[in-house]
């Protein structure tokens, strides 16, 4: 196995996790992690790149992704309101500093925007 193909290996997992990761934490981005996985993946291993393209779960959001450019509504609400939880805690709860707290806020609500500006697809594609 050659050195580029192992680096394109780590680099997709790497980004795999964090775009997992990224599910559950509000200030990281999901989006353009799991694509980074599939584009080091297509370039190292086929077998990995189905594999999650596949995925009982990822592979979905995926295709829906890729395929149509869009995301579901159901999901949308789900991400902006954990983004918010998140966000709205750590501001409220966590931290002091006025600049930190709009920051976040600023973060949060460009993230809003972002999720809101793909096309919503209907639940049946």
């Amino acid at each position: 196995m050659g050195v580029k193909k192992i680096l394109y290996i780590m680099a997709g997992s790497i980004s795999l996790g964090l775009g997992i990761l990224g599910i559950f934490l509000p200030l990281l981005p999901t989006t353009p992690f799991l694509p980074l996985t599939l584009f080091c993946y297509a370039r190292s291993s086929e077998r990995l790149y189905y594999r999650v393209l596949n995925d009982k779960y990822l592979g979905k959001y995926l295709h829906e992704y890729l395929e149509k450019r869009g995301i579901r509504l159901h999901i949308k609400i789900y991400i902006i309101t954990l983004l918010w939880i998140g966000i709205g805690s750590c501001i409220l709860f966590v931290v002091n500093p006025l600049w930190l707290k709009l920051l976040l806020f600023a973060i949060a609500l460009g993230v809003s925007i972002h999720i809101l500006s793909f096309k919503t697809l209907k639940k049946n594609g």
